[in-house]
């Protein structure tokens, strides 16, 4: 397969090369982004329709002062009061929109923050995404963990007391196929009592196989909503394909899943129209499925090497404010993550407003646990990292800081009967 030749070589032959140059300058080498693909599994649903009807409408430059105000009096947070708190109109009320944000928080979760750490399994790709480190085409140490290695992670997380895991690979069938991601899940429900997956989107008999062997939530970026500009960021493999893309997170709850999760990677199209986009696909989807858990995360656009090709559109720390505040005033029931490409200062702030979840001891590289908590040094290289993180802080750390904070630091909320 050419693709896997892309992965594992260091220097791409001509061919690979002309391919490469193609697909970055040429549209029609490049496959339909709204076709699936063979083996793709479609679902009947007005979910998808609804939020693009929305988003593709939204003129937020309309609104005003007024509407802001009005939304910020309204009991019960409307569609139409959540496009105006997300407007430039909105700039100016920050600290109000801060202060409904917290009571809304307040009620809904308390002083509560939930922890929890990543742990990067594989970084293998099949897709040539421009903005992403792993992308098939960049040259970096590819690393797949074996069940040992992955176990002895688990093992060095576990003893540092968190209790709650995401598991993340590249996107990659060949490489990290649904059984291997099985057998690992397995492993983890030995050392945690939460699993989250952050993977390649599969078909709802797999989600339903992987909850099975011990996953409990899905987290799916859409990375934008704006179909014409995603289809300029990804130009091969299987995530070139939109609406597979999408429906993730409804194909999960149709297989069993007890939560799922969901973001745009802010800063690579419009961020009001892709906060709105995000948050209407939860705002639909949870009335669809009303007994599922739906969290938002809010990660913005980190430093990559292609930069000069993405044309980023910078959002700053008080327009990320802006959406988290709307997003909790929207969804008052909804968890919201806020990452470790976040510096210290604004994860601290944030949590005391509206966000309800922190990951901490966190490492984007694969196999390196080990000499990041314990600082014990292996004969083996770790897989190089996806992007670049702004707050190192370990679980011991960051758990203190929050307690220091005034919040109450959660590990696990759920018990299993």
């Amino acid at each position: 397969m050419e693709n896997q030749f892309l992965i594992d070589s260091e220097y791409l032959s001509p061919k690979a090369l002309e391919k490469k140059h193609a697909l970055e300058t040429d549209p029609s080498s490049r496959k339909n982004h709204m076709e699936y693909m063979p083996g793709m599994e479609q679902i009947e649903s007005d979910v998808r329709a609804n939020v693009m009807n929305q988003m593709n409408t939204y003129e937020y430059e309309k609104y005003t002062a007024k509407d802001v105000k009005a939304a910020l009096e309204h009991e019960t947070c409307s569609v139409e009061d959540f496009k105006a708190l997300l407007s430039p109109a909105a700039e100016p009320y920050l600290e109000q929109m801060a202060q409904r944000a917290k009571l809304e928080t307040s009620r809904h979760f308390g002083n509560t923050v939930y922890m929890f750490t990543p742990l990067y399994i594989a970084n293998y790709c099949e897709n040539y995404c421009v903005y992403c480190g792993f992308n098939c085409y960049n040259h970096i140490h590819r690393m797949k963990l074996s069940m040992e290695q992955i176990e002895h992670e688990m093992k060095v997380i576990a003893d540092s007391g968190m209790e709650e895991i995401l598991m993340l690979t590249g996107e990659s069938r060949a490489k990290s196929d649904v059984a291997y991601i099985g057998e690992a899940c397995k492993l983890a429900r030995k050392y945690f009592r939460m699993v989250g997956l952050e993977i390649y989107p599969v078909n709802t008999d797999e989600y339903r196989y992987l909850h099975e062997c011990g996953a409990d939530y899905v987290t799916v970026f859409q990375e934008t909503y704006d179909t014409d500009k995603y289809e300029t960021l990804h130009l091969m493999g299987h995530k070139r394909v939109w609406p597979y893309r999408f429906e993730s997170q409804e194909r999960a709850l149709m297989g069993g899943m007890r939560g799922v999760a969901f973001s745009a990677l802010l800063g690579l199209s419009d961020f009001r129209k892709d906060a709105l986009a995000s948050a209407l696909h939860v705002y639909y989807l949870q009335r669809k499925y009303p007994h599922a858990e739906m969290s938002l995360s809010c990660p913005r656009l980190r430093p990559i090497i292609n930069n000069d090709k993405i044309n980023p559109l910078d959002v700053h720390e008080k327009q990320l404010c802006q959406i988290i505040c709307a997003y909790r005033i929207f969804l008052p029931f909804v968890g919201i993550t806020v990452s470790s490409r976040e510096s210290a200062e604004f994860r601290n702030g944030i949590v005391k407003i509206a966000a309800t979840k922190v990951s901490a001891g966190v490492s984007t590289g694969i196999g390196d646990h080990e000499s990041k908590y314990n600082g014990k040094e292996t004969d083996e290289k770790a897989g190089d990292e996806q992007f670049e993180i702004e707050d190192g802080r370990s679980f011991d750390k960051m758990y203190q800081d929050l307690a220091g904070e005034g919040m109450q630091p959660v590990l696990n909320d759920y018990v299993y009967v």
